[in-house]
């Protein structure tokens, strides 16, 4: 996995998902270099995808991931020295799942936001 990605890959990656997922109505993005790329903004508005831009210091607009952001800078990367890019992205991927998945949340009543679905198997029949 890379770190970053160019304009060619975004449009790769996206035209992948639309493919995968369908055209979404429109598409919201920050304004990191990849997206200022008028090769990008092309083809969202070939395929007849709007756009909705998070205004350059209004990290309010994007609060879901910027909340994940910040838990991820404060619980991950603050505190460690990764020695290799695997290894954070190891790390970074379990945290992200623990965040999504089993981190209980105040508004929830300290429920994890989507908790994994746990199958109950069905009880075995005694043999005698």
């Amino acid at each position: 996995m890379k770190r970053k990605l160019n304009a060619t890959e975004v449009i790769d990656a996206l035209t992948d998902l639309f493919i995968l997922r369908g055209v979404p109505v429109y598409i919201r993005f920050g304004n990191g270099p990849e997206f200022v790329a008028q090769a990008v903004r092309d083809r969202i508005a070939a395929v007849g995808v709007g756009t909705a831009n998070i205004k350059p210091g209004s990290s309010w607009e994007n609060g879901y991931c910027e909340s994940f952001n910040a838990r991820v800078r404060d619980e991950q990367l603050n505190g460690a020295i990764f020695f290799a890019l695997c290894e954070a992205q190891i790390i970074i991927e379990n945290s992200r799942k623990h965040y999504n998945t089993k981190r209980p949340h105040s508004a929830r009543r300290y429920r994890p936001p989507a908790p994994e679905t746990i199958i109950p198997m069905a009880p075995r029949p005694i043999m005698h």
